[in-house]
């Protein structure tokens, strides 16, 4: 066996035999520090934080492999694997033997990392350093490895990425057609092409006329030519239009690019790094030896690309182990994502007005599998998983906003929906009552980026304190064998999850009921889809899947799921949906993922002024005393369920003080 260590001050290289189905080959530490100068994190002692690169090695010919599109046209190295190399982030006990044997992996959201901030308490911060930056340290103290890797080669800068090899033709460029999709906020002179700050693809020939430029004002409408001699390509992943673009309607770019990335490796990248840390020794470079399980978590986008890593069988690693015992997705909705195909942006998400008509929110939608009528094809998105026996423990947690905005019904009903259906005894779906995607500031406020501003201000419910519960109780599931707290979501059979219609909404003055949630349908990519190769930008639309929303009680408010305390115990409705504000055009349409607030009125003579058909504070609480201690039982409540923390009441109650102190004098 060929093994060195080279060891500095600030930096350790580790190598290790580079198998034929390798995998991980090294694991370069650049920089390695003791954590608050050795202050022991409870009985897991002191933590040392580790950065650097990994390096990995694909055979093209293993069949755990050949899912990989375009892997097999990607360069490769003298023993004939496909090299490539990621940014990788490590927290752990010093001592591995005082560690719990739990690696705790979140896939970071677009090159960021958040698990410091929603489960320690932390102030955000890319590296931390300081006390404030590590927080309360309660997963520290539990003894937790704690895991982010690069996944995209095409973050904005400064973030964690992964350096992607291009695909050719041996060696002469691939083309395709890419679509860069944007709605402006305001009337622009310049667009971007790729997603938010994101790195586009390269453009073949910018002055070619095959190139085009389509407008609608709807997803459903057909796409309007803008004619070749009003547009041009600007620089780098930008365009400018003769007169400028207009606020609110939907642009597409379709351009033919060259130079395709295996994005691919994102997903086997991470399957290969986890199996590493669950598997390798510390003679083959491991420095946290003893990992036992490993629990993976992501939110919004990849809370999708743990998803599609699952549904694609990444789950399994090259020697066919289970690779995450516990997935947690958060706010995934019913999508996966452009995570393994041709010219694939991975960035891309697909909202009612936003990031329009993506390879996301597709067929299948369930843990369990289903046929869809229209085309008779049956698939779950754990069918693969259960074939070659690596299901995980697997957590789905929804908010409003992925009712509204994305699909997030057909994570638990049919594709016709008509029946509920339930989830494998695996897994788990979650919804927090009127709850926002993106939780909002406190005093409530609009949206900060002008370009996504909503009608009313932003629903400040801070729902953190479930996130930190549940994945205590997933953790107790995967490591001890112990039984989670049930599934809680709406649902046809009793009347809580409903066609927007019914779905009960008050008279609120000023602020108009919901219409239409965003409709997910049948996309058309071409006949080379099924091989991950896009021919038809944009894709031709089938019939739609239906879309179904929860039913909302007297004040507003999702009548099911975990109701915090400030839903039960209202002192405003709080939605996860929010109309566009006039201001940046298509105002009947909704907002991005922000929700909205809207307080009740205060005394029964506002309402009976404005014709708010909500009870207001004064009608529903004989004092603040009164208010208070409903919310400590409702608190309590939730503790005895599972679904909150003991040590979370206290600033639950603090919170809601705030709030009803606030709503008295606003």
């Amino acid at each position: 066996m060929r093994f060195a260590c080279l060891l500095g001050a600030l930096a350790v290289a580790c190598l290790w035999p580079l198998d034929a189905d390798a995998g991980v080959t090294r694991l370069e530490i650049q920089h390695r520090e003791l954590i608050l100068a050795g202050r022991p994190f409870g009985a897991a002692g002191p933590y040392e934080k580790l950065v650097g690169r990994v390096r990995f090695a694909l055979d093209p010919t293993l069949p755990r492999n050949q899912g990989i599109v375009d892997l097999s046209r990607a360069p490769r190295n003298a023993q004939g694997l496909v090299e490539f190399s990621a940014d990788f982030y490590l927290l752990k006990p010093v001592d591995p033997r005082r560690g719990n044997g739990r690696l705790f992996y979140e896939a970071g959201n677009r090159g960021t990392k958040r698990i410091l901030p929603v489960f320690q308490n932390a102030a955000a911060s890319a590296d931390p350093t300081t006390e404030a930056e590590f927080g309360n340290g309660a997963l520290m103290r539990q003894g937790f490895t704690l895991l982010w890797m690069g996944w995209q080669w095409d973050v904005p800068a400064g973030r964690m990425r992964m350096d992607i090899p291009i695909a050719t033709n041996n060696g002469r460029a691939i083309t395709g057609w890419v679509r860069g999709n944007f709605i402006p906020g305001a009337n622009w002179t310049t667009a971007p092409i790729a997603d938010r700050g994101h790195e586009a693809y390269p453009v073949v020939d910018p002055g070619s006329a095959e190139h085009r430029l389509l407008v609608r004002t709807l997803p459903t409408d057909p796409p309007q030519e803008i004619p070749r001699n009003r547009w041009r390509f600007t620089g780098t992943g930008t365009v400018t239009l003769e007169g400028g673009f207009e606020a609110g309607r939907i642009y597409d770019v379709v351009y033919r690019a060259r130079d395709p990335r295996v994005v691919g490796l994102g997903l086997a990248g991470t399957r290969d790094l986890i199996s590493f840390f669950k598997h390798a020794d510390e003679a083959a470079g491991n420095p946290m030896p003893g990992v036992r399980f490993a629990i993976g978590w992501g939110v919004s986008q990849t809370g999708r690309f743990l998803r599609h890593f699952v549904y694609q069988g990444f789950n399994e690693d090259e020697q066919g182990r289970q690779v995450f015992d516990g997935v947690f997705d958060q706010v995934g909705g019913a999508g996966r994502g452009s995570f393994n195909h041709r010219f694939g942006q991975q960035s891309r998400d697909q909202l009612q007005h936003f990031n329009i008509q993506y390879p996301v929110d597709m067929f299948p939608f369930t843990d369990a599998d289903e046929t869809d009528p229209d085309t008779g094809v049956t698939d779950g998105l754990l069918a693969r998983a259960r074939r070659t026996n690596t299901v995980p423990k697997f957590f789905h947690l929804m908010t409003d906003s992925e009712y509204f905005n994305r699909a997030g019904s057909l994570t638990h009903t049919d594709v016709t929906a008509t029946r509920d259906v339930e989830p494998p005894s695996t897994s788990r779906i979650y919804f927090i009552a009127s709850a926002p995607h993106i939780v909002g500031a406190f005093p409530p406020a609009p949206f900060g980026d002008p370009d996504f501003v909503g009608r009313a201000d932003m629903n400040p419910l801070v729902y953190t304190p479930v996130v930190r519960a549940l994945f205590r109780a997933l953790d107790a599931w995967v490591a001890e064998g112990k039984e989670p707290p049930p599934s809680r979501h709406p649902r046809l059979s009793d009347g809580t999850l409903t066609t927007v219609e019914a779905s009960a909404w008050p008279t609120i003055p000023g602020f108009p009921r919901p219409t239409s949630p965003m409709t997910t349908y049948r996309l058309d990519f071409g006949p080379e889809w099924s091989k991950g190769i896009v021919s038809v930008e944009p894709p031709r639309l089938g019939k739609p899947f239906p879309s179904l929303v929860p039913a909302v009680d007297e004040a507003g408010n999702s009548r099911a799921g975990i109701r915090l305390p400030e839903i039960e115990v209202p002192l405003a409705t709080h939605t996860g949906w929010n109309y566009r504000h006039p201001s940046i055009g298509a105002p009947d349409r909704l907002a991005s993922e922000i929700g909205s607030y809207l307080p009740l009125p205060r005394t029964q003579a506002d309402r009976k002024r404005t014709g708010d058909s909500r009870r207001s504070i004064e009608e529903r609480y004989a004092s603040r005393e009164d208010y208070l201690g409903r919310i400590a039982l409702a608190a309590v409540s939730l503790v005895d369920l599972g679904y909150l923390l003991e040590e979370d009441v206290a600033d639950i109650v603090r919170r809601a003080a705030t709030h009803y102190d606030w709503s008295l004098l606003r």
